[in-house]
């Protein structure tokens, strides 16, 4: 079935091209032709990054946004601890209740025995209020769509996902590991609205390291270790990173410089080197070690997106939506990401000839 246009034909009529805006939204033939010029590119030798760069951006919604809803006043809670039967009778209900919500709306543990094709399925599509803080520190709200990427650090080219809150980034591992061969890839980067302990054992699954930026909830300190949970000695002074064993994944620490005029460097109760399993931990122990200057390096790395996310703002029109719903939305974002990919390729394909003349 033919449903584009040629140069060459007449102008279509504005109920024509809304026709064939409702075919490419139901067929999902955007995603499949966006996936095979991904395809392309790894097959073309253009994607050899070891690190990738997720982040969310915004766009704003067409839709009118619902009416507030009046919160019911819950009623007051019984005071002092529950009796164990109490408690087990609370835990079914909570539990009964997680089961019956959609996907999405589940805590994120659960989207790890989902199947992509039931995270695809699944994936919610409505706008939803926003909240950010402006430069003069103000509250500013959007009625919006949230489209998350995951960028090639290097390469700049992007794959996929709109949906809103931190829930994006299971599917969005999952599609590349299952759609797309990057066996080159040991590095995945978040910033701290990823912080979730589930992302980390998706990327652990796949055999990558989490660069996620940590984000404190109402933690205590952990004894023994400092901000970055590097061990500390006696008297407070940091282990440094030194090395991580893949085959045992391990990290391993040597003794804080400070050991060097320490009276207690030749003690026994000094301990010289410390080793740490990343699996203890996986959200606070990652290899490079946090706080060292090679996760420090590929946390930076985490700008590729943003770079991205701007240029599909001020160049592709992904902050210019014309149309209401969230299918015709989630359409437009996907012919965003087709052009902004296909353009890349076509520049990199230009380059290569341009360079190989120059070298001939």
């Amino acid at each position: 079935m033919n449903c584009g246009f040629l140069v060459s034909d007449d102008i279509p009529l504005e109920a024509s091209y809304s026709r064939l805006l409702t075919m490419l939204s139901e067929f999902g033939v955007l995603e499949e032709v966006q996936e095979s010029v991904v395809v392309q590119v790894i097959a073309e030798g253009f994607i050899m990054d070891e690190t990738i760069a997720i982040d969310a951006t915004h766009f704003e919604a067409r839709d009118k946004a619902p009416a507030k809803e009046e919160r019911i006043k819950p009623e007051p809670k019984k005071r002092g601890r529950k009796s164990r039967e109490e408690r087990e009778a609370w835990m079914q209900a909570e539990a009964e209740k997680e089961a019956v919500l959609p996907l999405y709306e589940r805590k994120i543990e659960a989207q790890l025995n989902a199947s992509l094709e039931d995270l695809r399925i699944a994936i919610p599509q409505d706008p939803k209020w926003g909240i950010k803080k402006n430069s003069e520190g103000k509250n500013v709200f959007w009625f919006v769509y949230k489209g998350h990427l995951a960028v090639g650090a290097q390469s700049q080219y992007i794959s996929s996902g709109n949906l809103n809150g931190g829930k994006a980034a299971i599917p969005l591992l999952k599609g590349m590991e299952e759609k797309f061969e990057l066996s080159n890839i040991r590095y995945v980067t978040m910033d701290a609205g990823y912080d979730y302990e589930p992302i980390y054992q998706q990327v652990h699954q796949m055999g990558q390291q989490s660069i996620i930026a940590y984000n404190k909830r109402n933690e205590s300190e952990v004894v023994g270790f400092d901000k970055h949970f590097a061990p500390t000695c006696f008297r407070e002074h940091s282990y440094r990173y030194d090395s991580y064993d893949a085959k045992y994944e391990t990290l391993k620490y040597t003794s804080p410089k400070e050991c060097a005029d320490c009276p207690l460097a030749n003690e026994s109760i000094c301990q010289k080197v410390y080793k740490k399993k990343i699996a203890d931990d996986l959200r606070r122990y990652t290899a490079p070690a946090r706080g060292s200057q090679a996760w420090k390096k590929l946390f930076k790395q985490r700008t590729a997106v943003k770079r991205v996310n701007a240029y599909l703002k001020e160049f592709f029109q992904l902050n210019n939506v014309r149309y209401r719903t969230g299918k015709r939305a989630k359409m437009h974002f996907d012919i965003v990401m087709l052009i902004y990919n296909a353009s890349k390729l076509a520049a990199d394909r230009i380059n290569l000839v341009l360079n190989q003349s120059k070298a001939a």
